[in-house]
Parts: C-alpha cells; sequence; structure tokens
C-alpha cells in the first residue's frame, strides 16, 4: 500500500496542536501547586489563633471583624457580677475588636440598690488584653488608643442617687442616650469621630471576682467613657495591623 506523507502545513498544525496540549497541562499543575502549598498569588493567609482575657463591671459583648465572639457568661441583671473571662478565636488582620461594655443599673436611673439604704451610682471599668495562641506574643491590650461612644448616660444631675422615690426621666433622673450606630462593629466602621477611651487606674476601679486570676500584661489599662460612675452603656473599638 502506497503510504501518503503529510504536508508542511498537516505537520505545522500537529504540531500546535501538541503545544497546546503542553501548556494546558502545566498551567493545571502550576494552579494545583499554589493551592496545596499556599504560597501562589491566590492563596489567602492562615487566620490567626488569638486568646483574650477579659474583665469587665459588669458585662460585655465582643465582636471581632463585625462577628460576636463571646458574651458574658454571667447576665447583666445579676448584681455584683464581676468576672474574668478567657476565649479563643482565630481572625484575619487587620483584626477590629467591639466591645459593647454595661454597668449594671436597676432601670435608665442610673442607680442601682434603689429604695435601700445603699442607693447608689453604679460605677463601671474595663480591661482586656489580646494574645498569639501559638507564640504568646501580646498583640493587643485596652488602653487609651481605644475609640469609645457613650450611648447611655445617667443620671443626669447627682442628686438622683440621694432622692427617695427616684424615676426615670424625671427630675434629677433624666437620662442621655446616643442610638447606637449601624455597623458599629464592623472593619470598615469610621470611629475617626469617636471619643478617645477614658483611662483609670485599678485603685480607682477596684476590680474584683477573678481579675487577680489572670497574668496582665503591664501595658493593659481600664478604660470607660469619661464617668465611670454615669456612663452605663459604653461601645469600645480597635484595629490591630499585626
Amino acid at each position: 500500500m502506497k503510504q501518503v506523507q503529510p504536508n508542511t502545513a498537516t505537520k505545522t498544525a500537529f504540531a500546535m496542536v501538541i503545544a497546546a496540549a503542553i501548556l494546558s497541562i502545566g498551567g493545571l499543575q502550576s494552579s494545583a501547586q499554589d493551592t496545596s502549598s499556599g504560597e501562589g498569588p491566590n492563596a489567602s493567609k492562615k487566620p490567626t489563633r488569638v486568646i483574650a482575657d477579659i474583665w469587665v463591671d459588669n458585662w460585655f459583648v465582643l465582636h471581632v471583624n463585625g462577628s460576636k465572639v463571646i458574651e458574658d457568661s454571667v447576665p447583666i441583671t445579676t448584681e455584683r457580677s464581676f468576672n474574668a473571662e478567657e476565649v479563643a478565636f482565630s481572625s484575619d488582620f487587620p483584626m477590629t475588636l467591639a466591645f459593647e461594655f454595661r454597668d449594671f443599673m436597676e432601670n435608665a436611673t442610673g442607680l442601682e440598690y434603689i429604695n435601700s439604704r445603699r442607693q447608689q451610682m453604679g460605677d463601671g471599668g474595663a480591661i482586656a488584653q489580646f494574645r498569639d495562641a501559638e507564640s504568646g506574643d501580646l498583640l493587643s491590650v485596652t488602653n487609651g488608643d481605644w475609640r469609645c461612644l457613650v450611648v447611655q448616660h445617667a443620671p443626669n444631675e447627682t442628686s438622683c442617687a440621694r432622692e427617695r422615690q427616684p424615676r426615670v426621666d424625671t427630675g434629677a433622673c433624666t437620662q442621655t442616650t446616643t442610638a447606637i450606630p449601624e455597623g458599629w462593629t464592623s472593619s470598615s466602621f469610621d470611629d475617626r469621630n469617636w471619643p478617645s477611651a477614658t483611662v483609670y487606674s485599678a485603685g480607682t476601679v477596684r476590680p474584683k471576682g477573678g481579675y487577680d486570676r489572670v497574668s496582665w500584661s503591664p501595658a493593659a489599662q481600664f478604660i470607660w467613657g469619661g464617668d465611670l460612675e454615669r456612663d452605663n452603656v459604653v461601645l469600645c473599638r480597635a484595629t490591630v495591623a499585626k
């Protein structure tokens, strides 16, 4: 049988098909290597495991990058709810930490022990530290760099604490409130107009219940709004760049 020899055009076309197939296989192999090694251009960094120590008089909720991570295990309705909490979580960086802090109050007068000999304004205070769970390195602490917005302040006049029948929003027992901003826990929220946190000493806050069980970094400080007794609900934020 007579064999037919392929012409030059046929050889060229066949070679181009083979080359394209080789390039395609190579691309697949390269993509597979990027996914498995985590070193390719589309690979994302592994989240960091973080351990947080938190002590608040009286109650808190912590959000990280817009997601709720922990709520104080002792309800805000509990008088003298002093306790420290430890929580572990994973986070990408930058890491936005957003706390809602609340001091105990029986009602919107801002008072506690109403109609008893101990009737008084309560006092708040919060301290927290965040460490890399693997290395132990300190990532962040509460300090004056945080931004805090007071959303409930009461009573507007301290003489409310001396009234025999204190009533909400009446006379000296009125309150000042600020609407909670939408999206305030998210990383994209702009808190530059919020006041800086006010820093307090341990002697002023007088921490109890669980505080001494934590090995606090010397850099960690107590923070709150500008009035430790009458700022009852405070939102505080910080972003950690790592």
